[in-house]
């Protein structure tokens, strides 16, 4: 067991998953009225996880069944690893050296005072959400979800409006979610109107294509790919760089 579970106090008790009718359904209106919130304040982080909650769909079981046919995907699965705790372990993080993808990762977090475990917090603020129940489909979903600032680091967009945009369309074409799609459209046509002289819809349909082109994420054994240089990192997982993104001024990356 991991260092994590004492910092966190412990394992925490799993409930079984409740599966509903409403578990694999799309809820339109349900997203409808959580785009809008997040729109207007980009900050409620509980918001995405509101969308993704209401169009998940069925990417979730069919991201799980891929995850088994991948090479190391049954290790993966069987060894169930928490990522959120394992990402919150401080000591863990420390081993990693300059470069590598595990010091990125730790810069990335550190100044903005972001944490896996704070990611996790927002996630069990949406009803029915299972977030933490004991089900290898929840556990599939808290991996997407730990993952969020990792991917960020990868693909290296920052955590304006624009990076958030950007990598939300990565992970689009990674998952095949609805719920990141429209998270994507909605957040590219609101920067694009504040400020219609710039290219943030090439930035966003670039992030979509790099995703597209990259080696499938969600089986890669992040604890090893830590210990990895991210320029190698990079490359071995077929991870363009994001010009279109870098192009755009940073002042000019968030909504006035």
């Amino acid at each position: 067991m991991i260092a994590a579970t004492q910092v966190l106090g412990g394992p925490k008790p799993r409930e079984p998953m409740r599966r509903t009718r409403d578990t694999f359904t799309l809820q339109p209106l349900r997203a409808f009225r959580a785009v809008r919130r997040l729109l207007a304040d980009k900050e409620d982080t509980a918001q995405v996880f509101e969308i993704m909650r209401a169009l998940s769909g069925k990417a979730i079981p069919n991201g799980y069944r891929r995850l088994l046919s991948t090479p190391e995907g049954g290790r993966i699965a069987y060894e169930r690893d928490e990522l959120a705790e394992r990402l919150s372990d401080a000591a863990w993080l420390e081993q990693f050296g300059p470069g590598t993808v595990g010091a990125a990762y730790r810069d990335f977090i550190a100044p903005r005072g972001l944490s896996a475990e704070g990611l996790a917090e927002e996630s069990r603020k949406v009803r029915e959400a299972d977030v933490d129940a004991a089900h290898p489909l929840a556990w599939y979903a808290r991996r997407m979800r730990d993952v969020h600032d990792v991917w960020h680091v990868l693909t290296g967009y920052g955590t304006d409006a624009l990076g958030e945009v950007c990598v939300v369309a990565f992970s689009h074409a990674q998952t095949r979610s609805l719920g990141f799609a429209v998270i994507a459209l909605a957040g590219a046509r609101h920067l694009q109107k504040g400020a219609p002289d710039l290219p943030y819809g090439k930035a966003v349909r670039e992030a979509w294509r790099n995703g597209r082109a990259a080696v499938w994420l969600p089986a890669v054994d992040y604890p090893a790919l830590f210990a990895l240089p991210l320029d190698e990192a990079r490359r071995t997982l077929r991870i363009a760089p994001n010009t279109a993104y870098q192009a755009i001024p940073p002042r000019r990356r968030d909504r006035a």
